[in-house]
C-alpha cells in the first residue's frame, strides 16, 4: 500500500481551498450513538450496578455477579507490577519520576494559594484547594494505555486529591476452566495504577463506566471530575454529564504538525509523521517546510519506511485521507500557518528551534529540536501527553494539576474598607434595582 499525502504549495492558487479541506473534521457525533448513550446513561444512573453489570457483559463479553468481581484491589496492580520484567518496572518507575518532577513543579508555578492586604487592611486572594475525588478513564478495547494511566493520576496525586478511581474496559478474550469469559487484564496498565497511586480500579469501559463515575452506584463512587480519552461512546458521554461533574476535554483524532528547515534527517521526519498516523485512519500528519526537495525527499523517506511498519495499513489511510507535505515560502509563514492549525503535538525540526519559538502561539505541546521526537513526550520526558486536539489549542491547555485543583476567592474587608466599598456597592446595588444588595452594603457604613 502507497502512502501519498497531499502536496501543496503556499504558492498555488487554489492552496486556502484545499487547505482547509485538508484540516476540516467534523466533531458532530453519529445521532445513532448520541441517543444509545443517552439510554445507558439513564439506565446507569436509575439502577446502578445491575446497569454497569449488563453493559459490561453486553460490550465487553464479561459477565460477572456482582461489581466486587470487576474491582482491582491493591495487592493485585501490586502483583502485576512485580510480575513485570525488571526493564518494564525500571522504566514505569522512571518515567512516572519525570511526569511526577515536572508536575510538581507546575504546581509550585501555578497552583498555590496567595493573599495580601490593601491599605485599609482588607484582606483579598485565593485559596487554592484539590478536589475531593477524580475519576480517570484509560482506554483498554484495542490497546494497552499504561502510559495514559500515569499522565491522569499523577497530576492528581501532585494537586492532592483525595481519591482516584480507574475505570478500564477489559474484553474477554478466553474463557476459563468452568466456561466463563474472561477478561483481558494488562499487566502494564494494572502496575501503572500502582505506580501513579490510583486508589480503587474497576474493569469497566464505555458510556456505562462514564455513567457510573458521573451518577455514583453502590459499588462505584461518584466523582468530581472524569478525565481521560476513549471511543466515540465515552467522548459522547462525557459531553452530556459535563455539569453534572467536571471533565478534562473532549478528545479528537490524534495530530502532528512538523516545521522542518530541512536539517533533519528526512527519516526522522517520516517516522514521527507515522508515529501520530499509526493511531487511526483519522490522525493526522502535516510537514511544513520551505525547502520543496526535502519535501521530496521526507516523500521518499515514507515510501522506503512504510513496508516495515506493522501498522502500516492504519498509516497510509491516515496519510492518504488526511495527511498533507506543504510547501512553504519561508519559515515565517509556517508558523503562521502552524498558529492557524493550532495542532495537538507540534515538532520544530530545525537546527536552531529557538528562532521560530516565539513565533508560536498555538500548539498543545511544542517539541524543539531534531532530537525531540513527539514520542519522547508521550511517554517520558515529563509534561503531559493528554493535549488540546481539532484546534481547540487556541483556547485550552494540556491536562496539568490545575485541572484537579480549583480557586475559592477569600475576601475579608475591613471596618475602614467597609466604609469605601459600601459606598460604591449601594451606587451600584441601587442602578440595577437591587435595593437589598445595596442596604446590606450601607448598613456597614458608619453614619447609616
Amino acid at each position: 500500500m502507497n502512502a501519498r499525502p497531499l502536496r501543496l504549495s503556499t504558492a498555488q492558487a487554489d492552496f486556502e481551498t484545499l487547505f482547509q479541506q485538508r484540516l476540516h473534521w467534523s466533531a458532530d457525533t453519529d445521532a445513532a450513538i448520541e441517543q444509545r448513550v443517552a439510554e445507558i446513561l439513564a439506565d446507569v444512573k436509575a439502577r446502578g450496578d445491575a446497569a454497569v453489570l449488563e453493559y459490561t457483559e453486553r460490550f465487553d463479553g464479561l459477565k460477572a455477579a456482582h461489581m466486587a468481581a470487576l474491582e482491582l484491589t491493591q495487592a493485585e496492580l501490586k502483583a502485576a507490577f512485580e510480575g513485570l520484567p525488571k526493564v518494564q518496572q525500571q522504566a514505569l518507575q522512571d518515567a512516572a519520576a519525570r511526569v511526577r518532577s515536572y508536575h510538581e513543579a507546575q504546581k509550585k508555578a501555578s497552583g498555590e494559594s496567595w493573599q495580601y492586604r490593601d491599605a485599609d487592611g482588607t484582606l483579598l486572594g485565593q485559596k487554592v484547594t484539590p478536589l475531593d475525588r477524580v475519576g480517570i478513564y484509560v482506554p483498554g478495547g484495542k490497546a494497552a494505555y499504561p502510559s495514559s494511566v500515569l499522565m491522569n493520576a499523577i497530576p492528581a496525586h501532585v494537586a492532592g486529591v483525595g481519591e482516584i478511581i480507574m475505570v478500564v474496559p477489559t474484553p474477554a478474550k478466553d474463557r476459563n476452566a468452568a466456561g466463563a469469559a474472561q477478561g483481558e487484564k494488562n499487566p502494564l496498565v494494572l502496575a501503572a495504577a500502582y505506580v501513579a497511586g490510583v486508589t480503587r480500579a474497576f474493569t469497566i469501559g464505555g458510556a456505562q463506566a462514564v455513567a457510573a463515575l458521573a451518577y455514583g452506584t453502590a459499588t462505584v463512587p461518584a466523582v468530581d471530575k472524569i478525565t481521560g480519552p476513549g471511543n466515540a461512546y465515552v467522548a459522547a458521554a462525557k459531553r452530556r454529564v459535563f455539569g453534572t461533574v467536571g471533565i478534562d476535554m473532549i478528545a479528537g483524532p490524534s495530530e502532528i504538525l512538523v516545521l522542518a528547515d530541512g536539517s533533519t534527517p528526512p527519516d526522522w521526519v517520516a517516522m514521527d509523521l507515522f508515529s501520530q498516523a499509526e493511531h487511526d485512519e483519522l490522525a493526522q500528519s502535516i510537514l511544513l517546510c520551505p525547502d520543496a526537495a526535502y519535501i521530496a525527499a521526507v516523500q521518499a523517506s515514507i515510501d522506503k519506511l512504510l513496508p516495515e511498519m506493522p501498522r502500516k495499513d492504519i498509516i497510509a489511510a491516515s496519510l492518504n485521507g488526511r495527511g498533507a507535505l506543504i510547501h512553504t515560502r519561508s519559515m515565517q509563514e509556517a508558523c503562521d500557518i502552524s498558529n492557524r492549525i493550532a495542532p495537538e503535538h507540534l515538532e520544530v525540526s530545525s537546527h536552531n528551534p529557538h528562532e521560530w519559538e516565539p513565533l508560536l502561539k498555538h500548539a498543545g505541546a511544542i517539541f524543539l529540536g531534531a532530537f525531540t521526537s513527539e514520542s519522547l513526550g508521550d511517554y517520558c520526558a515529563g509534561p503531559n501527553h493528554v493535549l488540546p486536539t481539532s484546534g481547540t489549542a487556541r483556547f485550552s491547555s494540556p491536562l496539568g494539576v490545575y485541572d484537579f485543583q480549583k480557586r475559592s476567592s477569600l475576601i475579608e474587608v475591613s471596618e475602614q474598607g467597609a466604609q469605601v466599598l459600601g459606598q460604591i456597592a449601594s451606587v451600584l446595588a441601587h442602578g440595577e434595582g437591587l435595593q437589598a444588595h445595596a442596604r446590606a452594603a450601607e448598613m456597614r457604613l458608619k453614619n447609616h
